[in-house]
């Protein structure tokens, strides 16, 4: 869609020449379509994580964001896949078919953004289900950034009221790790539990990786969503 690959110029252009974003790939990603995970610190974190890819990429995004005016316009516009709290079954069975015409989407696997005091929330299962029934690989990804930097803002669509973080100046960084391919059964649940607990460990691990990355150029070891909390996932 062309309001998506606008829209990823325009935050690649922004992460490169005002956030000053520090995008590291350990590997290359894999062709074909894949599932982009990462940890979710703050509400920009979807917007940001368009850079990765050169491809489009489709990002599942909380249905109060397309509640927006003007922005909700340009999600829609841009073919990202709004999750309705309860509903989360039309999400996914969308995302599920993106994959398999070919398409690449983003995920966050906390299923809401990060803890407030740090660390990683709980993983959930989608993002492994999702691999197995489409047959593609997920790709680990790990943000840190400056907890003294997020804006926290209490916003209200409606008669809904959520916190939103908002990060516009860095530092930011991303890792992006190695793909993970399953071969397990997305029906048997221990097996889907057990890769759950296995991406969110990766994606700490990365997300580490990202904040000694920063921390060799502020030395600020503490300012950490990465490592708090380190067995809460």
């Amino acid at each position: 869609m062309l309001a998506n690959k606008m829209g990823q110029l325009a935050i690649r252009a922004y992460t490169q020449h005002v956030l000053g974003m520090s995008l590291v790939k350990q590997a290359d990603l894999p062709e074909g379509p894949k599932i982009l995970a990462a940890n979710h610190p703050t509400t920009t974190d979807p917007f940001y994580l368009l850079a990765v890819p050169e491809e489009p990429l489709t990002i599942l995004i909380t249905q109060m964001a397309f509640d927006a005016p003007v922005f909700g316009s340009y999600l829609h516009a841009a073919g990202h896949i709004p999750v309705v709290e309860g509903q989360g079954r039309e999400a996914f069975e969308a995302a599920l078919a993106r994959l398999q015409a070919g398409g690449t989407i983003g995920v966050f696997p906390e299923g809401a953004l990060s803890p407030r005091e740090g660390g990683l929330g709980r993983g959930h299962t989608g993002a492994v289900r999702l691999a197995r029934m489409a047959d593609v690989p997920i790709v680990p990804i790990g943000i840190h950034l400056s907890r003294k930097r997020v804006r926290y803002v209490e916003t209200t669509y409606g008669e809904r009221t959520a916190e939103a973080r908002w990060y516009t100046s860095g530092p930011y960084a991303m890792t992006v790790g190695e793909a993970l391919w399953l071969d397990g059964d997305h029906e048997d649940r221990p097996y889907v539990r057990q890769q759950t607990q296995r991406l969110m460990e990766h994606i700490r691990g990365l997300a580490a990786v990202s904040r000694w990355r920063l921390a060799s150029h502020s030395n600020r070891l503490s300012d950490s969503w990465a490592t708090a909390s380190a067995g809460s996932a």
